[in-house]
């Protein structure tokens, strides 16, 4: 039970930093990573803003963690995020030995900690991760739902507005 509860915090906190991102016109993802019940790192999507295809909220939790402390490796460590990973993401995740992976919304479309592929837990590679989704799930898919909804209103109004002045 307890560790139910710490997994709704945490996803709560990773979802304040998906706030953040909405704020820059970002697509609202945000990670949060935990060792020890402690944050590490925190990140959300920037790679409009920095024009970085890297730059995804999960890594730049990794980034974060990873100096905080001192080691590229993060073991024992949770990763926190509101959406399903990409297959780059994934990839960060194994490579850097994340113990575990507790996500909010799936995705559909990129995702690949079992939605349209399981890298995390390939018996292939040389680690595999523990996976957990659905947590804080309906929030966190409203939040990304609301932006997009609101994206494709502003690009129908800029459209309209164009062909007013056409007009």
């Amino acid at each position: 039970m307890t560790e139910q509860l710490d997994d709704q915090y945490w996803m709560a906190k990773a979802l304040e930093y998906a706030q953040k991102a909405e704020q820059l016109n970002e697509i609202p993802v945000g990670a949060v990573l935990v060792k020890d019940n402690q944050q590490v790192g925190a990140g959300y999507n920037r790679s409009i803003t920095d024009n970085d295809p890297s730059a995804h909220a999960e890594m730049i939790a990794i980034r974060e963690g990873g100096k905080a402390l001192d080691n590229y490796r993060l073991i024992d460590c949770t990763l926190y995020v509101t959406l399903e990973p990409c297959s780059m993401c994934a990839g960060l995740l194994v490579h850097s030995r994340i113990k575990r992976l507790v996500f909010g919304a799936a995705d559909a479309k990129t995702g690949s900690a079992g939605s349209i592929m399981n890298l995390l837990q390939d018996p292939r590679l040389n680690h595999q991760v523990e996976v957990v989704g659905g947590v804080l799930a309906e929030q966190s898919g409203q939040t990304i739902s609301n932006f997009f909804k609101r994206r494709r209103q502003e690009i129908k109004a800029k459209k309209q507005a164009q062909r007013d002045l056409k007009a």
